[in-house]
């Protein structure tokens, strides 16, 4: 019969160090001699790099002993617990509307539940969406309906693939995401490193065999879904329309349909479904060699496998009122064109697993808030619009995007030839003036931030490194709102989740409001 399992934090071991060291510390760390560790597994791995000429490892093990101890803690249970089962059959299904991480995990569950979702993506399977997005990214050809934006797996799948996140999480549900992403193919590390990612290519599998999950579990996927109107009557859902004029008799769905769902926004607003205008972030991707982010952060052990690509967190408040971030930061990584809507230029940023591109790429960005636009709900849409446009026109049409290199940004002037760092968004960049692509405010404030941020990391302001507009999607600019029951305020049955909703940013949290989500949705069923 096994024993209870203990928990010891903060072991710290060198860089590099071997299994019998590491079976040691656990010894030590538990005041037990070798026989009397049993099992033992690597709950995390971090690294402390502050001092960069000895870097430490710190882990989390949680262990089988074969006498008691008075150190450490028990180990917590980070399994899943389904909060209710389907026990009869049901006229109406629940449908979830969008297939990104959030959409699927509340797939997933409902599915895990027994009540057999109905899937409604606007997109293209994963690999058919992949080749409309390199259609863009090589040849200019966009799709508005499969792109970055739009598919299976959501604007997640064309990313760094960052499994990690700061949100507030005391039932372990970013464990269960993790377990089925490890289940569907990613490498088991992403249970234990500190900052887990996964990258594009490996993505594209797993979407596929957590879709045939859900199918074997009786959930129901349709592509090319995409839906147009809701049917809401004395403040219930009724049915959801497809854009063919299918009506679909549903009284329950997952609203998961991301940050970039434009069309859906203006028709949920004059449905009336409550809704409200928040903040968001407007900027430019800037890149940098990853090798000098590399020394910066790691010094001599630049390079080492373990620490891998090296990344960064900044943030510097201006004079002039407004906050400058780093977000989304890819080590190793490239610039992606990220629209959607036609003659309009979008940046993102994505990594493969390896993270072994020349250049280390992050949105920088400035904080505005619905102050910056006013005019109603919506305006936030019509805000990033005019600036994507502007970027399309800086850009040379094309999706070019329109690029500029720190030194001439800050001095003022145009650019006219790359330096030393060449960048690497496709379909290709126009050297101009990015004054055209920003508001003056955010503007001021970029430039304000550059030399803070240098003296942060050197290098980071060189006059060659590349900036790349625009930056526009950092998350939903509006928030659909939802009570405790995680039900909109006035449409029951509608339930707003993901980042599109505007309650969460990045694929971690966005899986977990699924789970939360679909469990709200799952009790209403079993309760009614």
């Amino acid at each position: 019969m096994s024993r209870p399992m203990r928990r010891l934090t903060e072991l710290r071991l060198p860089l590099t160090h071997d299994e019998a060291a590491l079976r040691a510390a656990i010894c030590a760390g538990f005041g037990v001699p070798n026989e009397a560790l049993l099992s033992y597994h690597v709950f995390r791995r971090a690294w402390d790099a502050r001092r960069k000429a000895d870097i430490k490892l710190v882990y989390t093990i949680d262990a089988e002993l074969a006498v008691d101890v008075v150190t450490g803690t028990p180990t917590p249970d980070t399994g899943y617990h389904f909060v209710t089962r389907a026990t009869r059959a049901r006229t109406s299904r629940p449908v979830v509307i969008g297939t990104g991480p959030c959409g699927l995990f509340a797939a997933l569950l409902l599915a895990e539940m027994g009540f057999c979702p109905l899937i409604l993506e606007r997109g293209k399977m994963v690999r058919q969406r992949t080749k409309d997005t390199w259609g863009l990214w090589r040849r200019g050809e966009l799709n508005p309906a499969s792109n970055v934006q739009f598919g299976e797996g959501g604007a997640g799948t064309f990313s760094d693939g960052k499994l990690y996140s700061q949100i507030k999480d005391p039932r372990h549900l970013g464990r269960k995401v993790l377990a089925e992403f490890v289940a569907a193919g990613a490498p088991e590390e992403i249970l234990y490193v500190a900052k887990p990612h996964i990258g594009t290519f490996r993505l594209v599998g797993m979407l596929e065999a957590m879709r045939a999950k859900i199918e074997s579990l009786g959930g129901e996927y349709r592509f090319d879904a995409e839906v147009t109107d809701f049917d809401i009557q004395d403040g219930q859902l009724r049915a959801v329309i497809l854009q063919t004029g299918e009506r679909i008799e549903t009284s329950h769905a997952v609203l998961a349909i991301g940050h970039s769902a434009r069309d859906t926004f203006a028709t949920l607003h004059a449905r009336g479904v409550f809704m409200e205008a928040k903040p968001f972030s407007i900027g430019v991707r800037i890149e940098h060699p990853q090798s000098m982010i590399d020394r910066h952060r790691f010094g001599p052990h630049a390079g080492h496998p373990i620490l891998g690509a090296a990344d960064y967190k900044l943030v510097h408040h201006c004079a002039n009122g407004r906050a400058v971030y780093s977000f989304c930061m890819c080590p190793g990584g490239t610039v992606v064109a990220a629209t959607s809507e036609p003659e309009r230029v979008v940046t993102n940023g994505m990594s493969q697993y390896s993270r072994n591109e020349r250049n280390a790429n992050a949105g920088l960005v400035v904080g505005i808030t619905p102050a910056d636009y006013p005019g109603g709900v919506l305006a936030g849409i019509e805000f990033q619009r005019s600036w994507e446009s502007a970027a399309f026109i800086a850009g040379g049409g094309g999706y070019k995007a329109p690029g500029q290199l720190v030194g001439d940004f800050l001095a003022g002037r145009p650019s006219s030839a790359f330096g030393g760092v060449l960048p690497s968004y496709r379909p290709g960049v126009h050297l101009t003036d990015l004054s055209t692509c920003l508001p003056d405010y955010a503007l001021a404030a970029l430039r304000e931030a550059l030399p803070a941020f240098g003296r942060q990391i050197h290098g980071f302001d060189r006059a060659d490194a590349v900036m790349t507009g625009v930056e526009t999607r950092t998350s939903s600019p509006v928030r659909i709102t939802r009570g405790r029951d995680f039900c909109s305020l006035n449409v029951r049955g509608l339930y707003p989740a993901g980042e599109g909703a505007g309650y969460a940013g990045g694929i971690l949290s966005a899986g977990v409001d699924g789970i939360k989500v679909a469990e709200a949705l799952a009790r209403c069923l079993a309760d009614g």
